[in-house]
Parts: structure tokens; C-alpha cells; sequence
């Protein structure tokens, strides 16, 4: 199976990683630049330079292939733009909710099937669930 797993450089998607390469699937890494401008430090939550180095360092451990897809535009159209028109209404949305469903799930998926890859992994926990229509994403079984 071929295998996209979007790499943070958390713990996380590191572990998804090598557990699908121990699987024995065929895996990529990619990490995503949501910024034209790249921030040198930051908090540990994503996003930063030291998180795309350390996303790679485990790509070269697990020995596969690694790349950084750039979601600069696509981020800020569907993420900050909105944001900041929500927020201009007087509601104050969550951006990293935002980003999980239209970056992280839908551009990543979109792009990973264009590429005809099979699966998409994150470091997120979810569980598929065979619906009416095809799989679904749901919430992970333990709500802790």
C-alpha cells in the first residue's frame, strides 16, 4: 500500500511513520509550510523550522523519501482569511480547527490521491468507519 504520512515532527506522526513502515508499506513523509514566510522558532505546537528539520531527521531514520509541500495559499485562504472575516463578525473561530479539516485532512488527502496514493496518515487520532456512501473519518473511540 502506498502510504502519505504528514509529518509534523511530533511524536506522533513520527511513531505513524514507523509504524507504517513497519507495516511494510510503501511510505512518504511530508511536511507542510503554511507560512510564505518561514518562522525560524516558535512554541512546539507545528508549523515551525525546527519542526520541518526534526520531521526530516526521522524521515532519513526510517529511510524514506521526504518532502516539504508548500500550502502557503491554500492556508491562507481557507484558514487566516477566514479567521480573520469571522472574527470581524464578532465570532471567534479556532484556526487549528480549521486547519486539521481544510489543510491537514482535505489539501493533504486531495493532493495525496492526485498522486495515486493510497492512504493518507497522520499522528491524529481518528478511526475510520465504512458509511453509506465510503469510508468516513470519526472521532478516535477514546474521547481521553
Amino acid at each position: 500500500m502506498r502510504v502519505i504520512v504528514a509529518m509534523s515532527g511530533g511524536v506522533d506522526s513520527s511513531v505513524t511513520a514507523a509504524r507504517m513502515v513497519e507495516a511494510g508499506h510503501e511510505v512518504v513523509g511530508v511536511h507542510l509550510a503554511l507560512a510564505k514566510a518561514a518562522t525560524a522558532t516558535g512554541s512546539r505546537g507545528c508549523c515551525t523550522l525546527d519542526d520541518a528539520r526534526d520531521a526530516r531527521r526521522v524521515a532519513d531514520l526510517l529511510d524514506i523519501p521526504f518532502y516539504v509541500w508548500d500550502l502557503s495559499e491554500r492556508f491562507r485562504a481557507e484558514v487566516v482569511d477566514d479567521f480573520i472575516e469571522e472574527y470581524r463578525r464578532g465570532h471567534t473561530p479556532n484556526p487549528c480547527l480549521r486547519c486539521n479539516e481544510k489543510i491537514k485532512f482535505a489539501a493533504v488527502l486531495d493532493r495525496a490521491l492526485a498522486l495515486d496514493f493510497d492512504v493518507v496518515a497522520t499522528g491524529h487520532y481518528a478511526r475510520v468507519v465504512d458509511g453509506p456512501h465510503g469510508p468516513e473519518l470519526h472521532r478516535a473511540v477514546d474521547a481521553a
